[in-house]
């Protein structure tokens, strides 16, 4: 397959990424300022000492010298300050810029569908959010104003040398256009390396992620050994992609720096002659040209130097940008806003598909009246866990209704449907932060005395007292610090603590022990007091009490009905699970 053109610079990129400038304008043009002050202090500082040369040290005339030498302390001074100020500002404006774009992404990730989660790697997504906004800072910091402040430099120096010695000038410039040749071809290779970096940096950070965060796996299952060799590969991969910008680098900077050293050579000889055989040339002058030589020529290396900095960050921008541009969201267009439901939920002929063309539901309908328990259970893939997904609008269906008391979820905000409906699922996820901060979200209305008296409530006030700092303890990454019994307690809290009108149990007591599973089941008849629940579960002694349930299979509904009413069919679904599950326990 052909590879795609390589444009050396995306003008149209680089204007949408100077949009986010406007707000700090003033500091650009100040940092502009300081260029233009550079470029003016650098090249000034050869023409007073060629003055000083000629008019004073040429002649042995040494009244007045004292005025060019503080004339060239001042430009100095001035070019200094200048560098100063312009090395801060630039880094200040590309960090602030990129705190905004920073700030821009995230939140446009907060607002992405669970589809797009679903196809897309954690490792490249963190690379966009952290590593490649660091490239374009850089933009800002070391490439741009880099950039400007070089080729300003170079137009002044050359300005100035045609108009002190135009022979001499002549000379310099003969190797321009062969520098400037190799410098086209070097950014042009540079662009598509840059290109190739980026991706297997994105590859690499999402193998190290996936696998870090499956070591147990990984252990369990001793793939350390295969897994090493994965990773030397997609290494090797990483290194090579480096290897060649260092490769192209290894034949530019050396290219520049001969031809350099050449010009500065052939300018010393023909100087050097018109100085001693016919005068044409003042010695100030050439002492001047050895001066402003490296200072024209070393910009030019610098902006290939840059121009990669430049690069990088502008193939930084391009991938986050796509992320920006990415239309991922839940349409959020509802205006209803809900501050509290009643509980009624119907689902009128709701089908779904997570792949196009592979229905998950197939025209399901079911009711729930407010304050009412409904069970739904059966085999793993029936479409149980996609029912939970589709009534907090993780994923919209394509066809049928989902209502809460007579109202279509379309037309709710995401905010309050959700706000109104607390969730404890099956995998329990936990941040690296306190037991109370995992339970409140940090949300600014749930004080510390609610949680205790809710913890209190539900019988588990204990058991997070009994640790370390109580409700300030730091459970760690994913909670590693407590089981998956505790875990589960802790998410349990969370949903409850929130006093919501809809509760969902997603699977929240098979992964527990017995003594945490009786703590939950006390909990859950606590809580769903007068409360409309969904409870899906495996484990069908938990769920007896319910007052009604719904069997699934492959994405319908087969059964309804309470749980006698249910065992009372022959050969029915609900009963031979029922059975099958009785028999195990009575074997155990």
């Amino acid at each position: 397959m052909a590879k795609k053109a390589t444009k050396v610079f995306d003008i149209i990129l680089f204007k949408r990424l100077l949009q986010f400038i406007q707000p700090y304008k003033l500091v650009f043009f100040g940092t502009l300022l300081f260029v233009i002050g550079l470029a003016v202090f650098g090249v000034a500082r050869p023409k007073v000492l060629q003055l000083a040369i000629d008019s004073k040290i040429a002649i042995q005339e040494f009244d007045g010298f004292i005025y060019y030498v503080i004339a060239m302390v001042v430009l100095l001074v001035l070019e200094v300050t200048s560098q100063l100020l312009f090395i801060y500002y630039a880094s200040w404006l590309g960090l602030t810029v990129v705190k905004d774009i920073r700030f821009k992404l995230y939140n446009h990730m907060l607002s992405f569908k669970m589809k797009y989660f679903d196809n897309s790697s954690v490792g490249v997504l963190i690379t966009r959010a952290v590593t490649d906004m660091e490239r374009i800072a850089d933009i800002f910091g070391q490439g741009l104003f880099m950039i400007f402040s070089d080729i300003l430099k170079m137009l002044a120096v050359g300005c100035l040398m045609v108009y002190m010695n135009w022979q001499l000038s002549l000379i310099v410039f003969t190797t321009l256009p062969i520098v400037l040749f190799a410098t086209k071809i070097f950014q042009k290779y540079m662009k598509r390396a840059f290109e190739d970096v980026r991706t297997e940096v994105s590859n690499l950070n999402s193998f190290v992620q996936e696998r870090v965060t499956g070591m147990k796996i990984l252990q369990l299952f001793t793939r350390e050994v295969t897994e090493y060799k994965n990773f030397k590969a997609i290494n090797e991969r990483h290194k090579k992609g480096w290897l060649k910008t260092v490769w192209y680098n290894s034949i530019f900077f050396p290219i520049a720096e001969f031809l350099s050293s050449i010009t500065l050579g052939f300018v010393v000889w023909y100087g050097g002659l018109n100085v001693i055989v016919d005068e044409t040339a003042s010695l100030g002058e050439l002492t001047a040209f050895i001066m402003m030589i490296p200072m024209l020529f070393r910009p030019l290396n610098q902006i290939a130097n840059k121009f990669n900095t430049l690069q990088m960050g502008m193939v930084a921008a391009d991938r986050v940008f796509k992320v920006l541009d990415t239309s991922s969201q839940i349409d959020d267009s509802g205006s209803v806003n809900a501050t509290h439901f009643k509980g009624d939920i119907s689902f009128k002929n709701v089908h779904f598909s997570y792949v196009e063309g592979e229905e998950v539901l197939k025209g399901i309908s079911f009711d729930v009246s407010a304050g009412q328990t409904i069970a739904i259970v059966g085999a793993t893939g029936a479409g149980k866990s996609t029912i939970i997904n589709l009534l907090n609008r993780f994923y919209d269906i394509q066809k049928g209704s989902i209502c809460i008391d007579g109202q279509d979820v379309k037309e709710l905000t995401l905010r309050s449907l959700r706000a109104q409906t607390a969730v404890v699922l099956q995998d329990v996820f936990l941040f690296a932060d306190t037991i109370l901060n995992n339970i409140t979200l940090n949300h600014p209305e749930i004080t510390e005395a609610q949680v205790e008296q809710a913890a209190i409530d539900i019988g588990i006030h204990e058991f997070i007292m009994s640790l370390p700092n109580g409700y300030h303890y730091n459970v760690k990454e994913r909670g590693v610090m407590l089981s998956s019994g505790q875990r589960q307690l802790i998410s349990f809290l969370r949903a409850y603590v929130t006093n919501p009108s809809i509760l969902v149990l997603d699977e929240a007591t098979s992964s527990v022990d017995s003594y945490s599973e009786q703590l939950i089941q006390d909990a859950t008849d606590k809580i769903t007091k007068g409360r409309t629940s969904i409870v899906i579960a495996h484990r069908l002694a938990t769920i007896q009490k319910a007052d009604q349930i719904i069997v699934m299979d492959a994405g319908d509904i087969v059964e309804k009905g309470t749980h006698k009413e249910l065992l009372k069919k022959a050969d029915g679904h609900y009963k031979n699970l029922y059975e099958v599950q009785f028999i195990k326990s009575e074997v155990a």
